[in-house]
């Protein structure tokens, strides 16, 4: 409620009079402090709109210093929490958002208001009004803006994006941020500033720390990657979020997302990523804490067929019973993705036993129908997995490569080598043990 208007009108007035006689003779100290006292007046009255509209009015006066405006505007932001209700909340953040637009020396503020209200929208179930709000700002740009408070700026935007499911530009902004920065090494004693650095702001104390942000990060990642079962990207987060120190030292916290990075590994396709972290998690000794599942990645690992059923009546619970999965828990969809993996890994097995197989053969070993064995096939020999030629009429499979001219030329040249070398070496050793006889003769005669 506004009150005492007459005297609160002659205050500022007063005041104003004081700021353009400071304005006028360059006094930086003096302008400021008529600009915040107008400000604090008129919280004090709780005059909300004649607030708003001093704002306004003294950030277009003419030749309106820098500093007056900055120390305005960060002095009517501290107010904005002390609101009597929502409406006026947003009127004065609307206000000081339009007062600080295109001006470079309040950016940060501009920043910090916009997602202020970007906030509220959120809050008041408008999440695409909040999402084009946020993305209105490039904080990338910012060289005062502390580098943890950027990053969880950026890392706000993404996740608006995810919650309305618009996943390309929450992988365009998602590149704005480079996991190097997580790397850096927190625990190192801080070297004295540079000069450039003594003028970055310090973030926030609600701005999480660097290690932190990186978890967010990362479970981020996790739910963009789920939306297309890129089920590989799942597992390097999950591993990510495993090698984060406060995650490592608590088994409560690593026990499940060693699970996950185990079930996400089982899951991806055959490839050399998968391999190499399919080995070094095989490695980790961590793992024996979770037996079933290190019995599990050694299975995928060892060069034997695995029968589908006894695998999954293994595992059924533990699949079923896997809750609280970042991105969602898994599904049916992840179910057939698993036995996909298991025929895939068994193909590979009987190419790596077998030169020629029959299709009935590989079908019975797989124990799935010919039509589904020559599917499955086709599709890993397409997708560049594995070398193999199907004769459909014999119904006989090849898996060896055709050679190329040159290669054959190469291996009979190599050959013929060996061939020449070993004539060499059996024709010395025949005229050496023809020496040693002719020596023998002539010693008994």
């Amino acid at each position: 409620m506004e009150n005492g208007g007459g005297d609160l009108e002659a205050k500022i007035e007063m005041l104003l009079n004081v700021e353009k006689q400071m304005r006028q003779a360059g006094e930086i100290a003096g302008t400021r402090k008529a600009v915040t006292d107008i400000m604090q007046l008129c919280f004090e009255a709780g005059a909300w709109k004649t607030l708003n509209e001093q704002i306004v009015l003294i950030s277009k006066r003419r030749g309106q210093l820098k500093q007056a405006v900055q120390s305005m505007v960060q002095q009517a932001m501290q107010y904005i929490d002390q609101t009597p209700d929502i409406d006026t909340k947003i009127e004065l953040i609307q206000t000081l958002n339009s007062v600080s637009a295109g001006k470079i020396y309040v950016e940060i503020e501009r920043a910090r208001l916009i997602k202020k209200l970007a906030k509220i929208k959120e809050e008041q179930g408008l999440i695409a009004e909040a999402a084009d709000l946020m993305q209105e700002v490039a904080v990338e740009t910012f060289g005062a803006m502390a580098k943890t408070e950027k990053i969880a700026f950026i890392l706000e935007q993404v996740r608006l994006c995810l919650d309305r499911q618009d996943y390309v530009r929450a992988q365009i902004l998602s590149r704005k941020i480079s996991t190097r920065v997580f790397e850096a090494d927190t625990s190192k004693e801080k070297k004295k500033p540079k000069e450039s650095e003594s003028l970055i702001e310090e973030p926030p104390a609600d701005i999480p720390s660097l290690l932190e942000l990186k978890r967010i990060y990362y479970e981020l990642m996790i739910r963009y990657h789920a939306h297309s079962n890129d089920y590989l990207e799942i597992c390097r987060s999950y591993k990510s979020i495993y090698e984060i120190p406060s995650v490592k030292e608590d088994p409560a916290q690593w026990i499940p997302v060693l699970r996950k990075i185990c079930w996400y590994l089982v899951l991806s396709p055959h490839d050399p990523m998968q391999s190499s972290l399919l080995n070094s998690t095989l490695e980790d000794k961590n793992l024996s804490e979770i037996p079933d599942f290190k019995l599990l990645l050694k299975q995928l690992v060892t060069m034997e067929v695995i029968q589908w059923t006894a695998l999954w009546g293994t595992f059924k619970n533990e699949f079923e019973n896997e809750k609280n999965m970042l991105g969602g828990s898994l599904d049916e969809k992840a179910a057939e993705s698993l036995k996909l993996r298991v025929i895939e890994h068994n193909i590979l097995v009987v190419s790596k036993y077998y030169a020629r197989i029959t299709l009935k053969r590989l079908a019975d070993l797989l124990c799935l129908t010919i039509q589904e064995a020559e599917k499955h096939l086709s599709e890993m020999v397409v997708s560049k997995a594995l070398i193999a030629k199907i004769d459909r009429p014999m119904g006989v499979i090849c898996f060896q490569s055709a050679k190329d001219s040159n290669d054959i030329l190469n291996l009979w040249s190599t050959n013929l080598e060996k061939l020449l070398d070993l004539v060499e070496k059996s024709c010395h050793q025949i005229h050496k043990e023809t020496m040693v006889h002719k020596a023998a003769l002539s010693l008994k005669s």
